[in-house]
C-alpha cells in the first residue's frame, strides 16, 4: 500500500511496484488508509509523513496500535531526512525511512526486506 496526498507521487511508487509483480493498494491520506488496510490487509505499507487530516506519524501509530495490523512493516516516505524526523519515525513505531525522491531500487529492496513473498524474482 501507497499512502500519499501527491498523486504523482503514489502513480510513480505503484509502477515501480507493479512492474515488480507486486499488488498496488493506493490511498491519498491517513483515513482513506486505515479504510483500506482493514479491508484488505496489506504485506507493506509505505507512508508519506506530510498529509492533510492525518499525518504519516499519526497514521503509522494508529497501524501499530492495531492488535491485527501491529506487525505490518511501515516504510516512512519524506522529503525530510534529518535525525529528529528519522526518530520520530521510529518513535512510532516505523520499520524504514525512505528519503523523497525515492528510486525504484530503494522501494523494491524495501519490499523485498519486509515482504519478499510479494515481489516477483527477477534475474
Amino acid at each position: 500500500m501507497v499512502i500519499d496526498d501527491s498523486n504523482t507521487i503514489r502513480r510513480s511508487a505503484e509502477i515501480f511496484l507493479v512492474q515488480a509483480g507486486c499488488q498496488v493498494l493506493l490511498a491519498e491520506d491517513g483515513f482513506d488508509a486505515l479504510a483500506k488496510i482493514a479491508d484488505h490487509q496489506p504485506d507493506v505499507i509505505f507512508c508519506d509523513i506530510m498529509m492533510p487530516r492525518l499525518d504519516g506519524y499519526q497514521t503509522c501509530a494508529l497501524i501499530k496500535k492495531n492488535q491485527r495490523f501491529r506487525g505490518t512493516p511501515v516504510v516512512m516516505l519524506s522529503s525530510k531526512d534529518g535525525l529528529f524526523d528519522r526518530a520520530r519515525g521510529r518513535m512510532v513505531g516505523s520499520d524504514q525511512y525512505l528519503t523523497k525522491p525515492f528510486t525504484k531500487d530503494s522501494l523494491l529492496q524495501a519490499v523485498a526486506t519486509f515482504a519478499p513473498q510479494s515481489v516477483q524474482a527477477h534475474s
